[in-house]
């Protein structure tokens, strides 16, 4: 039994607040408890990884706080040999005595040293005099280690920059699903858009569908994960994703949403998570994408408006204000209305073959008499 709706255009609809796995921008929301103190050091042992994942402000933090320490400790160190070499002002200087430093008579003259020193600045006014050995051997582990500060933050600061994830932000999807006819299946329906010219190599796309389902032996499993199979008409696999495309689900004995109906979809509790993983064309870095919908952003008897055209001088237009815009249609109410109504048609499409060729090949009637002719015939001769 099919339904016959309004073709009219339906914007999408706003944003369910139930609690998801996974949001609309692709973040997992979940978090981890009860876990033992001791692996917290396995963050610290890992510390390349976690810097590079923590937010900015703290590798901004990070930044100034490595590099302001380690001048405030080398200002101590340079500090205490001005002091023990007798340089500081005050400190009883006999004749003919030899600084250490030049011009370090103090805490904050060392800390200006120190900064000098770490940033190969080396104004003038303070420089080492050569007599003294310690002096030589800290200039020179400050050195280095102010090399490794700036090549250990400058990585950071450019893998940040260069996560494969960033390249995710330009490819959406639409706002909402929908179900309706295609090819002459019920499917479940989404877009999805590159936003950059450039594209992504080896482009998959699948999906999971999250729900809390019982075992037979009475367990709950909550989160139960079934897959989920899309494709485009070109296939599943190394899609040519340079236009926005329209993913596809076929609804059949085979899928999770073969019991589903226009009245049931909106009670249920679950979550359809799409999956897009490909290859940036431009860096070479594999991303994934994230999204997901809940049934309330499912649309039952809808079809989505067309959004690629072509222009007079000959270029292909997207027109992304339809992108996530759909419009009714005439739909089956469920799944096993559509069967129901195939196989009928098929019933009398197969009795009306069987009447026409009972037609083609005659009637028999026994009451018809058969009569004899004979091969005697009256020849008129000219």
């Amino acid at each position: 039994m099919f339904q016959v709706l309004q073709g009219h255009i339906q914007p999408a609809p706003h944003r369910g607040r139930k609690t998801r796995l996974v949001t609309k921008d692709g973040r997992c929301n979940i978090e981890f408890g009860n876990i033992e103190y001791s692996n917290h050091f396995a963050y610290l042992l890992d510390f390349w990884t976690t810097f590079v994942e923590i937010r900015w402000r703290f590798v901004l933090l990070l930044f100034v706080a490595s590099f302001t320490g380690s001048w405030f400790v080398f200002s101590l160190l340079w500090y205490w040999i001005a002091k023990s070499n007798g340089d500081l002002t005050g400190q009883n200087r006999t004749d003919g005595h030899v600084q250490c430093i030049d011009n370090v008579n103090g805490l904050t003259t060392a800390f200006l040293y120190s900064l000098e020193t770490q940033t190969t600045i080396g104004y003038g006014g303070r420089a080492l005099t050569g007599h003294c050995a310690g002096t030589i051997a800290l200039i020179i582990i400050q050195s280095l280690i102010g090399v490794f500060i700036n090549c250990f933050m400058c990585g950071v600061i450019l893998a940040k920059i260069s996560l494969p994830k960033r390249r995710a932000k330009s490819i959406t999807f639409s706002d909402t699903a929908v179900i309706c006819l295609k090819k002459g299946s019920l499917c479940l329906l989404l877009r999805v858009a590159n936003l950059r010219k450039t594209l992504l190599i080896g482009s998959q796309i699948y999906g999971k569908l999250l729900r809390t389902t019982t075992a037979p032996d009475g367990d709950t499993v909550i989160l139960d994960q079934v897959d989920i199979d899309f494709m485009v008409d070109s296939g599943k696999d190394n899609l040519f994703f340079v236009c926005p495309l329209t993913l596809y689900h076929v609804i059949n004995t085979s899928s999770p949403f073969y019991e589903l109906s226009a009245d049931s979809l909106p009670n249920q509790d679950f979550e359809l998570v799409v999956f897009l993983d490909g290859t940036a064309e431009s860096t070479s870095s594999s991303c994934q994408v994230r999204t997901s919908y809940i049934p309330q952003e499912i649309q039952w008897g809808f079809s989505f408006l067309p959004i690629i055209s072509r222009t007079k001088t000959g270029k292909y237009r997207v027109d992304f204000s339809n992108f996530s815009k759909s419009v009714r249609v005439t739909t089956p109410h469920c799944v096993h209305c559509f069967e129901t109504d195939a196989d009928q048609k098929n019933h009398n499409s197969h009795n009306q073959e069987n009447q026409d060729k009972q037609q083609k090949l005659g009637i028999d009637n026994l009451g018809f008499q058969v009569i004899d002719i004979h091969d005697s015939m009256d020849i008129t001769k000219m």
